[in-house]
């Protein structure tokens, strides 16, 4: 599971790059996805947005099994 996981962050990474940001696949337990916001997005007050309305709808669309995400 979490190869799958790293293969669909690998699809939204460079749209964080291009804002100076990165994301960091930290773990993976029941359906729980855990992730570290880095570089510009990792202060961004924007950054539980881009976590819940981007990152977790992308995974969610793409993995079903997926309940939510989380920083860490």
């Amino acid at each position: 599971m979490k190869e799958k996981i790293s293969e669909v962050l690998d699809k939204i990474r460079p749209s964080l790059q291009a804002d100076g940001g990165d994301v960091e696949l930290v773990d993976y337990i029941d359906g729980i996805v855990k992730v570290r916001l880095k570089g510009a997005c990792s202060g961004c007050p924007m950054s539980t947005m881009t976590i819940k309305n981007g990152i977790e709808r992308y995974l969610k669309q793409e993995i079903p099994e997926i309940i939510s995400v989380e920083p860490v």
